[in-house]
């Protein structure tokens, strides 16, 4: 029997050490840089389809899955030498498949509730644990999740943080559970969370909602999944803050008179793979080079892709200066981070290092980010000025719950007076033809903002844009079928505006701010 038992320990060991083996040696493959983006399998082609117009958007043929190895795909190219657009849309037919839209096509049912569609999308926009397949860009997860739709076909960071909310009111707490899991996988694997799980994004993040999204699962099933995910959250912190001085390399981190904050940072260089010809063009014509590029990338690394906020002349996007910014809303999101950090962890030397940042940032906002109407803007390091443009990252700080009550009713005063429109909160209020400015409003600003407001007594004003922005939720639904990626609040009767790409139907966060906000209300009343 002992004999049996050592023998079954003996070969349980075996495994074990095999299974370690297999996740070091897929760690290493993905720092070695194995998973290789479209320009570096297919230089000569890449140029040719993107430069060539061969797709309206961009993303497509990053998206593109080959039929066979890039190296008979570039020998085959080099062969054919396709020229006009009709030439190389029938090459790409030949060697690979394009990819269909996701939920574009999906019909909604009149009869339903917009409630009811919500919850019929969720199986729409849900996707299976991922099976590696050559000459994909998909980075594969091993658990379920849910893709916002459209041309969004994969997994995206901060987005899924407001899916969430959405999933806990649909009781799908597995679902939930698997995209964590997911995203804790992928800390693991690349180091960080990349703006969505293809191999293009590896070089960026997005906001850092990973522990929001922890708590939102704690709140429901106890401490025990901080205590899951505490490694996780702590590696995406080191991500975060990591810099190496020796190499004047400070990537995410900016030194200051007070100590170090944060900004957007995207490790990269030339045009984004997803929107070549629009990078290419602007910095072509600007003649700004990689630095340029890197602020184009670092802006979509903010989600904010684009905005005034990343611009110096808070017009134009030829003056984008993302990296010069210190931005108030991933401040307080780290600042976020860093209190779940300190609740749950038990090293004693980390957990100060972690109550001195928050110091840091807290003085850092109070010291350099307000206005002379004592609202937060976001701060030119370079310039030592704030950049005078007045967004909804202004509220973060109030999700937070990191200022004084002082400071949030001058925020909720401004928030009121400037910000609300019929449809809810605008998103700046510069109207500069870009998506992310006036006058379009988007889900996850309407819920930092309700809730920012909650935090500090300001609940009448709450409850107000929760009720403008779901009405409107509605009133787009009843018109055309369809919840969208982004609204017009400031007319309602036109559909949003700006950005490299049509306005995009599904759609993951709005169906998730619709229920959480339909729960708060029915709450409230």
């Amino acid at each position: 029997m002992n004999k049996l038992i050592f023998s079954f320990l003996g070969m349980m060991a075996v495994i074990f050490f095999a299974c370690e083996a297999d996740v070091k040696q897929s760690i290493n493959s993905y720092q070695n840089n194995s998973f290789k983006t479209p320009a570096e399998l297919y230089p000569d082609l890449f140029q040719a389809v993107q430069m060539g117009g061969v797709f309206p958007d961009s993303k497509t043929f990053v998206d593109c899955t080959a039929k066979t190895e890039p190296k008979e795909i570039n020998r085959a190219f080099a062969k054919a030498m396709p020229k006009s657009k009709e030439e190389l849309s029938a090459f790409l037919n030949t060697h690979f498949e394009i990819p269909p839209s996701i939920s574009s096509d999906f019909k909604s049912d009149p009869n339903k509730t917009a409630a009811q569609h919500v919850e019929s999308l969720w199986p729409v926009l849900k996707r299976d644990s991922d099976a590696k397949v050559g000459g994909s860009t998909l980075i594969p997860l091993p658990k379920s999740y849910i893709v916002p739709g459209g041309r969004f076909r994969e997994v995206y960071y901060w987005d899924s943080y407001f899916t969430m909310l959405g999933l806990v009111e649909s009781g799908e707490l597995e679902l939930i559970e698997n995209m964590l899991d997911n995203f804790a996988y992928l800390i693991e694997t690349i180091g960080h969370i990349p703006n969505g799980n293809r191999v293009y994004y590896k070089t960026r993040s997005q906001p850092p909602f990973f522990s929001q999204m922890v708590k939102v699962l704690a709140e429901v099933k106890g401490n025990e999944v901080y205590a899951k995910y505490y490694d996780a959250l702590k590696s995406e912190y080191t991500f975060w803050m990591r810099r190496n001085i020796d190499k004047g390399d400070f990537e995410h981190t900016v030194d200051s008179p007070i100590g170090v904050v944060n900004r957007y940072y995207d490790a990269g260089d030339k045009p984004r793979q997803e929107s070549y010809i629009e990078d290419f063009e602007l910095t072509e014509a600007e003649k700004g080079g990689a630095t340029m590029y890197r602020h184009l990338r670092s802006g979509a690394e903010s989600g904010w892709d684009y905005s005034s906020r990343w611009f110096y002349d808070r017009e134009n996007m030829s003056t984008i200066r993302t990296t010069d910014i210190v931005p108030v809303d991933l401040n307080a999101l780290l600042y976020g981070l860093e209190e779940i950090l300190i609740a749950h962890g038990s090293d004693e030397a980390f957990t100060s290092s972690l109550k001195k940042s928050q110091d840091v940032r807290k003085e850092y906002l109070e010291k350099y980010c307000v206005a002379g109407d004592g609202t937060y803007e976001d701060y030119n390091w370079r310039e030592a000025r704030t950049t005078k443009v007045k967004s909804l990252a202004m509220v973060y700080p109030l999700f937070f719950k990191m200022v004084s009550q002082e400071r949030a009713d001058k925020i909720a005063s401004y928030v009121q007076e400037n910000f609300l429109k019929p449809g809810g909160v605008v998103t700046s209020i510069h109207n500069t033809g870009q998506q992310w400015d006036a006058p379009n409003g988007w889900a996850p600003l309407q819920w930092m903002t309700i809730i920012g407001l909650e935090n500090y007594g300001h609940t009448a004003l709450a409850r107000d844009i929760a009720e403008r922005w779901t009405t409107l939720n509605e009133k787009v639904y009843k018109n055309t079928g369809k919840f969208v990626e982004k609204y017009n609040v400031e007319d309602l009767s036109l559909e949003a505006g700006g950005g490299e790409y049509p306005v995009q139907d599904g759609f993951g966060w709005s169906n998730g701010v619709y229920l959480a906000l339909k729960a708060y209300l029915k709450e409230q009343s």
